[in-house]
């Protein structure tokens, strides 16, 4: 298991194709909590729940009828902030349709607001 963000999307998009409503991911991190956070406030997941045992724990996922596809960006390129919508086009299949997950100075964010601060950074995941 190289990158653990692959693996994430991978099981997640796994079973929204085979109509399950719920998944478990595990290992955790914090890293991954606040990506996962960001596709739950957006409405692709219901809920998130961390659940803590003695390896590490696993996070149990509800799955939204919203989620179509969600993909790691690899390998991980930097983008200034003239260069999203670039980006949008080649990894969204509509303007304005999903949503890319960047890594900022200011923290973890989706493009949208990226735009409105005017921040660049490294492309992270897409979802749509």
């Amino acid at each position: 298991m190289a990158d653990t963000l692959s693996n994430v999307f991978n099981v997640i998009d796994v079973a929204k194709k085979n109509g399950k409503k719920t998944c478990v991911i595990s290992p955790v991190s914090q890293f991954l909590i606040k990506i996962l956070d960001i596709l739950k406030n957006n409405g692709y997941l219901n809920k998130c729940e961390v659940i803590s045992d003695s390896r590490g724990g696993f996070i149990k996922l509800e799955l939204s009828d919203d989620l179509n596809k969600c993909k790691a960006i690899r390998p991980r390129l930097p983008i200034k902030s003239e260069e999203i919508t670039k980006y949008e086009k080649r990894f969204l299949p509509a303007l304005g349709f999903g949503m890319i997950v960047l890594s900022t100075n200011k923290g973890l964010m989706t493009n949208k607001e990226a735009k409105q601060l005017r921040v660049g950074g490294t492309l992270i995941a897409y979802v749509y």
